[in-house]
């Protein structure tokens, strides 16, 4: 099966410690962030575990653990965007950020690695000029680090809304020239372009609409088949496989402007603040009146074939 830990938090940047715990306990609890006396306990075994997601602004933290996720497959998605801190005030610096990838390319190999650069918003500062100039020289920091970047363009959820009033909307005539010219610049750095829930109007340019987070990715991250069961994307524009995400909301402490996991900032200081490395949980522990429900885990790989 997978475990995913980045749709709801960034684990890596602020919890590496607690997921290290985990890993060596052997287990996690996992609160139903719309019924919180639901739990779901997973094991941690690569007997059952064939492959950890990753999604993550910072992954330094994790590489004194490293070794600890040595018998799990893995796939990693870095997100490495040219915005400064009045959009993501608590991202570490960039050039740190491509650094740390390159190295964290090094540990797990090519094929488990790709690169975010979303979402793509506009604003005075951050005009499509900026992006082609930032993208340009991202990529030819990355070039030969990894085989794919993501693309998307900003979704103004009510979360967005709430704390980023002057978001506005990308029009389908920009979408369509930085697309363009961004499938047109990866594609001479080696790599394939991956829209996130954006359709397929970026096909006709070469993008790979078929979805950022497939099976198909995972097993060319470990080299196996995976039998994995039928699974219906998180969104309707969604062709992603995710599910099993031990994270919680409100609890990422970059703060970035756009996110659609956190609500309210106070909230996210308050949630961080109930966090113990020790616990089964990322934030709190056991409460009266949990329903632990442990759920049923085992290996999707087929043992009879192996991808060469």
């Amino acid at each position: 099966m997978i475990i995913n830990t980045g749709q709801r938090t960034d684990i890596p940047a602020f919890y590496s410690t607690w997921l290290a715990n985990r890993l060596k306990a052997g287990f996690v609890c996992v609160r139903n962030p719309y019924n919180p006396q639901q739990v779901s306990r997973y094991q941690l075994r690569p007997d059952v575990v064939d492959v950890i997601g990753f999604c993550t602004k910072n992954p330094s933290p994790m590489f004194p653990h490293m070794d600890l996720l040595r018998d799990y497959g893995q796939y990693w998605f870095v997100t490495i965007t040219p915005y400064g801190r009045d959009l993501e005030p608590n991202v570490p610096d960039k050039h740190l950020l491509l650094e740390d990838f390159k190295r964290l390319s090094q540990l797990v190999g090519i094929a488990s690695i790709a690169w975010r650069y979303d979402p793509i918003l506009l604003t005075d500062r951050y005009t499509m000029d900026y992006h082609l100039r930032a993208f340009d020289t991202m990529s030819a920091a990355l070039e030969g680090y990894t085989h794919t970047v993501v693309i998307s363009f900003i979704d103004l959820y009510p979360k967005v809304r709430q704390n980023f009033p002057e978001a506005r909307e990308v029009t389908k005539d920009q979408r369509l020239t930085l697309g363009k010219a961004i499938i047109d610049m990866a594609a001479a750095r080696g790599m394939v372009v991956k829209p996130c829930a954006e359709g397929e109007e970026l096909a006709a340019f070469g993008a790979d609409c078929g979805g950022c987070m497939r099976i198909s990715d995972y097993e060319a991250a470990i080299g196996k088949i995976l039998l994995a069961p039928k699974r219906k994307g998180s969104r309707d524009a969604c062709a992603c496989y995710l599910s099993c995400d031990i994270g919680a909301y409100d609890t990422c402490r970059h703060l970035c402007k756009y996110c659609y996991a956190n609500g309210d900032p106070a909230r996210v200081l308050s949630q961080s603040r109930r966090h113990d490395p020790q616990s089964p949980f990322l934030i709190g522990s056991y409460e009266p009146g949990d329903i632990i429900h442990d759920v049923p885990q085992t290996s999707w790989i087929d043992r009879q074939l192996t991808l060469l």
